[in-house]
């Protein structure tokens, strides 16, 4: 029987597992190789180490010593080049888009933040080339606005286990994997995020800013801004009716509502609603002044 080799890192990762797991046999599993996530504020690994022990499946970290011998190979959320002993391992990756629309990094996130009207999953063989390989399958599923990462991710994980319970069928069943070619035509590509890429552009309107607030959320570590030298991590803001503000010096509150400062935007206003101090998590309510500037 053909085995496969898993790569696996977050909740889709522990998703697809639990996927194979309960519609095949945990044979068909070489081994699994797992990396811990500081990325986000949920990590899986121990999760994924949990379900492997309750089907006995060898689990290694991406440090250890181990050897990629199986004809497949499949990746999900991660991160490195991968190597195997066996020149003909084939190696699938699970992407978080519609090839060859968004390749590269964080497409999930940057799909949201550009209001893409669908969002979906591609199965593709890798080759040395950057998420150019050959297409297995791909799902899709629409969403509406707003919404946020998490709901996202929700939305795509049954995708996730359905195009994997596909390829593992017909991997167990020694049947080809049929693909199709990209049209790098139609390619588009999406950037590398760090920390700095966290930070709210007060002058954007105050729709763009609501919406990379929900693209940027848990379980990633939220969007960044400061109040003085001190930072925040905001999680949950609400759009408010524009009012004619003769001086718009972006970043200001204008008053509080409800107790929740409404901030000055490009176009628009908003309220933030849930937001902590990120040097001790503590909550910034209740507010004591309105005079806050936001940067």
């Amino acid at each position: 029987m053909n085995k496969v080799t898993l790569f696996l890192m977050t909740r889709k990762g522990y998703e697809v597992l639990d996927e194979i797991l309960s519609a095949f046999n945990s044979d068909i599993i070489d081994f699994i190789v797992v990396s811990e996530d500081d990325g986000v504020a949920q990590d899986y690994v121990e999760k994924i180490k949990s379900l492997a022990v309750k089907y006995k499946v060898r689990t290694v970290t991406r440090n250890d010593d181990y050897e990629v011998i199986s004809k497949y190979a499949i990746a999900i959320s991660w991160r490195w080049l991968i190597s195997s002993k066996n020149s003909e391992t084939r190696l699938i990756v699970l992407h978080d888009s519609l090839l060859p629309k968004y390749r590269g990094f964080a497409p999930l996130v940057n799909q949201l933040i550009q209001q893409e009207p669908h969002i979906g999953v591609t199965a593709f063989f890798a080759n040395k080339d950057f998420d150019k390989g050959d297409i297995i399958e791909q799902q899709q599923t629409n969403i509406t606005y707003p919404i946020k990462i998490n709901e996202a991710i929700k939305k795509i994980t049954p995708l996730y286990r359905s195009l994997t319970a596909s390829i593992v069928q017909n991997i167990k069943g020694n049947r080809e994997l049929k693909s199709v070619p990209q049209n790098d035509l139609d390619a588009t590509y999406s950037l590398w995020r760090d920390e700095k890429d966290y930070e709210i552009q007060w002058g954007l309107s105050a729709i763009e800013i609501k919406r990379f607030v929900d693209a940027v959320g848990f379980p990633y570590l939220g969007a960044s801004t400061k109040i003085k030298d001190r930072s925040l991590r905001i999680f949950n803001v609400e759009v408010e009716k524009d009012l004619n503000i003769v001086n718009r010096d972006v970043g200001k509150t204008l008053f509080l509502k409800e107790g929740y400062p409404v901030v000055v935007c490009g176009v628009g206003l908003l309220k933030i609603t849930e937001a902590i101090y990120e040097d001790d998590n503590t909550s910034i309510f209740p507010i004591k002044k309105f005079r806050l500037r936001f940067s």
